[in-house]
């Protein structure tokens, strides 16, 4: 049912995509509670990072059902290790004499505005992400051999809803206890857990097609049936 490792065409292309969607979702929206007014719902509070974290989790699953447990632990290191390195080089940039000049005091007030907790934001969010995503690919994993490679949906969604439970659980309560009021934290971990695990439903069909390409251009559909699943490891 496996096939031998060896080189790819695409898994490169999709890691690299992997890590930047991460780094957008944790420093561009990751801060930032939203609200918006809907029918029958009322006020919705839900944070901005909704708007590109669900991808990381999209090609979580497209690299765990295609090349294997294996190769998504190695883009998981790589979003963590791209996580640190932008937490410590956005302290440094702070951390930098500012230039005299109004415009240049207003600039570093808006940067510790915006990457001043970014320590513990990035801190969170690896914690949350590091949990989450090794969760989302294990069950992905282990489904797929109770299923024999049948039900791509109720493998990509159940994954997905047990990864996210992780990962939401995790991420606002240490990035933001204390930051928003408590009930704040618990109503945006809630309305983002609901709609990471919808936008994987709706994006079902789209991970259908990206499987299928990528299955029959590298010729790969990797069973983790002999896969030592430690996450403490790069190699695969």
């Amino acid at each position: 049912m496996s096939s031998p490792r060896r080189h790819h065409r695409y898994y490169d292309l999709i890691l690299a995509a992997f890590v930047v969607v991460l780094l957008c979702s944790n420093f561009i929206g990751a801060g930032k509670a939203a609200e918006i007014h809907l029918p029958y719902f009322g006020s919705v509070i839900f944070g901005a990072g909704i708007l590109f974290f669900p991808i990381s989790y999209f090609f979580g699953d497209i690299l765990t059902e295609v090349y294997g447990f294996a190769y998504d632990r190695r883009a998981v290191w790589a979003g963590f290790a791209a996580l640190a390195f932008a937490a410590i080089m956005a302290q440094i940039a702070i951390a930098l004499p500012v230039a005299p000049g109004q415009y240049m005091a207003n600039y570093q007030q808006g940067m510790e505005t915006v990457f001043g907790n970014s320590w513990r934001v990035a801190l969170a969010s690896m914690c949350a992400f590091w949990c989450g995503s090794f969760t989302n690919s294990y069950v992905l994993a282990k489904m797929k051999i109770w299923t024999q490679g049948r039900f791509l949906w109720m493998r990509t969604i159940g994954s997905t809803a047990a990864g996210e439970l992780v990962d939401s659980s995790l991420f606002y309560v240490l990035a933001f206890y204390g930051l928003w009021p408590l009930d704040e934290v618990i109503q945006v971990a809630f309305i983002q857990y609901l709609l990471k695990t919808g936008w994987e439903v709706l994006a079902t069909p789209l991970t259908y097609a990206v499987v299928a390409f990528l299955k029959r251009k590298e010729n790969e559909d990797f069973y983790d049936i002999h896969t030592n699943f430690t996450p403490f490891k790069v190699k695969v």
